[in-house]
């Protein structure tokens, strides 16, 4: 089992940048896929971003390509998300999430979560 910290959220008008950071409690093996996944005010759970652990391929929601972009640090077991170009929609509660096996854009296929972080996108 793999505990999973974010940071990194907080409060940035129209078109500024944040950087979201997840730490895992150990050293995630090869065949895990990290993802980011936000849940708005009385909307449910989307899929944002992830990452493979081994080879580091990428898959994007097409609401945030092009201004998200997903990394990992593998000697900080560390997957982190840069957004830019935020817009008020992108408000939302951010997680990161693990699972095994290869990368899913279905949030309830996602095994670990973290206790999620705030992003608010206001003027």
């Amino acid at each position: 089992q793999v505990q999973l910290t974010e940071s990194g959220g907080g409060l940035v008008q129209p078109g500024g940048s944040l950087r979201l950071s997840c730490r895992a409690s150990r050293r995630t093996s090869s065949n895990y896929a990290l993802g980011w996944i936000r849940q708005a005010p009385g909307k449910e759970r989307e899929f944002v971003a992830a990452i493979s652990w081994s080879y580091g391929n990428t898959h994007y929601a097409d609401v945030v390509k092009d201004r998200f972009t997903i990394s990992r640090d593998n000697a900080k077991n560390t997957v982190y998300l840069q957004m830019n170009s935020l817009k008020p929609d992108d408000t939302a509660v951010y997680y990161c999430a693990a699972r095994i096996g290869s990368i899913m854009t279905i949030p309830s296929w996602y095994s670990y979560w973290g206790q999620g972080t705030q992003v608010t996108v206001s003027s």
